[in-house]
């Protein structure tokens, strides 16, 4: 009988890192482009999709290959298909998306190197078949998105009094009312250190609420 596609054993490495095996939250990874990818929403949600993207197919086709690999240079491949994919993702952004290509800059060409990507790779799809890879690298990218959404939010919302919106564009959240009567927007929200103050907030409460749970 034929495991289902959608059984608990394959929707775990999906769903765990979400939230209880976050990459961010649990070992502090991959918070480099935080400094500079969420100030606005809008890059911040791209960076999030194209980091999934990637490490979701290099994962599969790792795990598709890993039996072809000799370990003396199962880094070097590893990269080679991470560039690959990288290098798709900006051709596709300059052409679909270039303003926001721009606002991103050599953040994207960074995703080679990103060590959620890299050790996914290493520690998952180097020993285990390819759907199973595939679903741990999307549920990993995921996870990471879903913090740089978090933060993109509070900083653009708190520093700029707005929402940019892929496709819809920018959006006025705190009324021109608000200012009107005295309101500022914090400009301290579109410092690059208020990202990682913001990340280390999350990384507090995800530690706090696990130490609870396991009480």
């Amino acid at each position: 009988m034929k495991m289902s596609i959608f059984s608990s054993k394959n929707l775990k490495p999906l769903t765990d890192p979400l939230i209880a095996n976050n990459a961010i939250t649990i070992n502090v990874l991959g918070v480099c482009s935080a400094l500079a990818v969420t100030v606005k929403l809008e890059p911040a949600f791209i960076m999030g999709l194209s980091v999934t993207i990637c490490a979701g197919v290099a994962s599969m086709i790792i795990a598709s290959i890993r039996s072809y690999i000799p370990p003396s240079i199962r880094f070097i491949v590893q990269l080679l298909i991470v560039s690959l994919l990288v290098i798709i993702v900006d051709q596709i952004l300059k052409a679909f998306a270039y303003e926001v290509s721009k606002q991103l800059s050599v953040y994207v060409g960074l995703i080679i190197c990103n060590c959620i990507i890299m050790g996914r790779m290493e520690a998952f799809a180097m020993a285990n078949k390819p759907l199973p890879s595939f679903l741990d690298g999307i549920g990993n990218g995921a996870g990471y998105a879903l913090i740089l959404i978090f933060v993109a939010f509070i900083r653009e919302l708190f520093g700029s009094g707005t929402m940019t919106l892929p496709i819809i564009g920018e959006l006025r959240i705190i009324p021109d009312a608000f200012y009107s009567f005295g309101y500022h927007n914090n400009n301290l929200m579109i410092l690059p250190p208020m990202a990682l103050i913001i990340i280390g907030v999350f990384i507090w409460i995800h530690k706090a609420y696990t130490m609870e749970v396991k009480k």
